[in-house]
């Protein structure tokens, strides 16, 4: 009687693993490139935002609630997912192109950080042509706070982004955490209320740029 395994069911055995494993590959990309898996965000009501605590980062550091600054002129804000990242670099600098257009409207342009790392926001402020204040409590990321972790990276549309953002000189760093998606709001003025919502889809998803001059256009500034 022989003990020696029998070589073809061996084979086969291994080629059965591979192919699952292939299988399991293929199916986890496919799911990774399906918006119905991804998380939905929650629309942001006005009184949530405003209460939202915010701190100056200049040399007199002060806490204040953000409701503050949109409450003459309206404003818009982007919430930076990463100060280092380059995806973040390039959409700050092209929100950064409708200040002119925003200065004649009289809307500010604001942006927010979840953390300070080293010199990163300075670093971040070439790119932004804004205030940034930091949001400790990541308000401006919620009310329900998404994450897109390693399966981003296996979105096609990712690294559509990271092309166009090379592509045009972008660069960066690793620096902090750059899970937590971020977004872009314009907020009108007074009880207005939130003209427009752009919750970052995956990394990268830039918002609209027309979209958001036509809501800043639609910001009625209040009465000194």
């Amino acid at each position: 009687m022989s003990f020696l395994p029998d070589l073809g069911i061996f084979t086969m055995g291994m080629w059965s693993i591979g192919l699952g494993a292939l299988g399991a590959a293929v199916t986890g990309i496919v799911i990774a490139n399906t918006d119905l898996f991804l998380s939905k965000p929650e629309k942001a009501t006005l009184e949530f935002l405003e209460g939202i605590e915010l701190k100056s980062l200049g040399s007199e550091q002060r806490i204040f609630k953000a409701g503050e600054l949109w409450k003459k002129n309206g404003a818009v804000i982007m919430a930076v997912r990463r100060p280092g990242c380059f995806l973040c670099r390039e959409e700050a600098s092209e929100l950064s192109s409708l200040k002119p257009q925003l200065l004649k409207l009289g809307v500010p342009l604001y942006a927010v950080v979840k953390e300070k790392i080293g010199t990163e926001v300075e670093d971040f402020q070439p790119y932004f042509k804004g205030e940034i204040f930091l949001d400790e409590k990541k308000g401006f990321y919620g009310p329900r706070r998404r994450k897109m972790m390693i399966s981003g990276f296996f979105r096609y549309g990712v690294w559509q982004n990271f092309f166009r953002a090379w592509k045009s000189g972008y660069s960066g760093n690793l620096e902090g955490e750059g899970f937590t998606l971020g977004g872009v709001y314009v907020i009108g003025a007074g009880r207005q209320g939130v003209l427009l919502e752009h919750r970052e889809k995956e990394f990268g998803d830039k918002v609209n740029l027309p979209s958001v001059l036509e809501a800043a256009e639609k910001i009625k500034p209040q009465a000194s």
